[in-house]
């Protein structure tokens, strides 16, 4: 059972799901501080706030100046500042993810047509096999000049 369970782990696509998932909480926290410490602030600026973040609503009816201050008083608290980080957290992961499958699906090999296996009689329009030196139908010449009829030499 542990033999078989070795196998489990071992094969491709376990091993690149697990890579795939600590790679994702990298990427998920790279995102995370590009929203909270780049993104956020400036955006918090043009509204006249310090910190987005600290965008919330007191539900116990006291005044607090920041989110933190209500958190260290117990205080209930609507945070929808945080709301919208985890939104455009989240849009920016979707969009990176739907461009990389997106880029992943333009690299697959595209399957190659199959390479014709007859050629059109020029006299007839029939179809007859590439390698036909008359055609079947019509009897006519159909071979190139590599198909030249082949002349006996004298010695």
């Amino acid at each position: 059972m542990l033999k078989d369970f070795r196998a489990f782990l071992m094969r491709g696509n376990v091993v690149d799901l697990a890579v795939a998932v600590v790679i994702g909480a990298a990427f998920g926290a790279i995102v995370t501080s590009f929203v909270n410490d780049i993104l956020m602030p400036p955006i918090g600026r043009v509204l006249g706030r310090a910190n987005f973040a600290d965008l919330f609503v007191t539900l116990s009816g006291g005044s607090y100046p920041s989110l933190a201050a209500a958190k260290a008083a117990g205080a209930a608290t609507l945070n929808y500042g945080l709301f919208i980080n985890t939104i455009i957290n989240f849009v920016i992961i979707a969009f990176a993810v739907f461009v990389l499958v997106r880029q992943i699906d333009r690299m697959r090999a595209r399957p190659t047509p199959p390479s014709p296996s007859t050629k059109e009689c020029p006299q007839c329009a029939m179809a007859i096999p590439l390698r036909a030196v008359r055609c079947p139908h019509c009897t006519s010449n159909v071979g190139g000049p590599e198909m030249a009829p082949h002349t006996p030499q004298r010695s």
